[in-house]
């Protein structure tokens, strides 16, 4: 099959902060290969429109008989990248939700979401996530397609009470960390919140699975990663130092740790891998 540009579709949320993002993508003509989803502060929720999505949390799982494979895909907060095989051709809608709407969208708080790398989307969400994936492959257009996955979602957070309210000083305290960018302490945190720090934590990781240090540093990486990605897209060769020092990390080499541990990569190295998809604009969204 001849290569084809990717295509790829952005929508605004309309779902009340909840999602922070919508893409609609499609492929083909594709060297199969491994794509790293890497950790960020929000959830991933794709339909896929294609075959199923095959994920692991090593290379060897996601092209092995142990990689989970499939059609919806749930991912919690994670502090590691995602291996997902790139196959000949694939289309889908992924969207990036904020955490706290994990009751509202999902039935469950985020950490419940958190044991496993991916979860099967029918799993958590039912029956009806699998009708309405079918038909999202059964629409024509992207507007139209948005439109109904919108309506869904919009109509399992109204249906949500029973999944219980989010703690209002574990929401304070996510606001706090993304008002400063991951950069704020845990003590002025608690200060904020009026928790012990060790409350705090229990609280904010029974809801998210993440401490709030694990929690600031996924935003404080989003953030330099964004960077990153806006300076490839604008033909530039990002200034790594730069943006270390605009994203509050102690200096360059701190930003490289940070990079090896949520890439599996150097910047250099996910640069290199990553390079095509964001020039064709598959990256980027989200809050900063």
């Amino acid at each position: 099959m001849e290569s084809v540009s990717p295509e790829f579709v952005r929508a605004a949320p309309r779902l009340g902060g909840m999602v922070v993002s919508a893409v609609g993508y499609r492929t083909a003509g594709e060297q199969p290969g491994l794509h790293r989803g890497l950790p960020s502060p929000y959830l991933t929720l794709i339909f896929s429109l294609d075959g199923p999505v095959a994920t692991g949390d090593s290379p060897g799982q996601a092209t092995g008989p142990d990689a989970t494979r499939t059609d919806i895909v749930v991912g919690g907060l994670h502090q590691s990248p995602a291996y997902v095989v790139r196959p000949e051709h694939e289309a889908g809608i992924q969207l990036a939700v904020h955490p706290l709407a994990a009751r509202a969208l999902f039935g469950v708080p985020a950490a419940e979401l958190a044991a496993d790398l991916v979860t099967p989307g029918a799993q958590v969400m039912g029956r009806r996530a699998a009708d309405v994936r079918e038909l999202l492959c059964e629409q024509s257009g992207w507007e139209q397609r948005f439109a109904s996955l919108s309506a869904y979602l919009r109509q399992r957070a109204a249906d949500a009470d029973a999944a219980g309210a989010v703690r209002p000083e574990v929401a304070e305290a996510w606001a706090w960390l993304a008002r400063h960018q991951g950069a704020g302490t845990l003590r002025g945190l608690s200060r904020h919140v009026a928790l012990s720090e060790r409350r705090l934590t229990t609280l904010f990781r029974a809801e998210t699975g993440l401490s709030p240090k694990q929690a600031g540093r996924l935003m404080r990486f989003q953030r330099a990663r964004n960077a990153v990605v806006r300076s490839v897209a604008a033909g530039a060769a990002p200034d790594l130092a730069r943006v270390a020092a605009d994203c509050g990390y102690y200096d360059h080499s701190h930003l490289v740790r940070d990079f090896r541990q949520y890439t599996g990569a150097s910047p250099s190295g996910w640069l290199a891998e990553e390079c095509r998809n964001i020039q064709a604009g598959s990256h980027g969204g989200g809050e900063e």
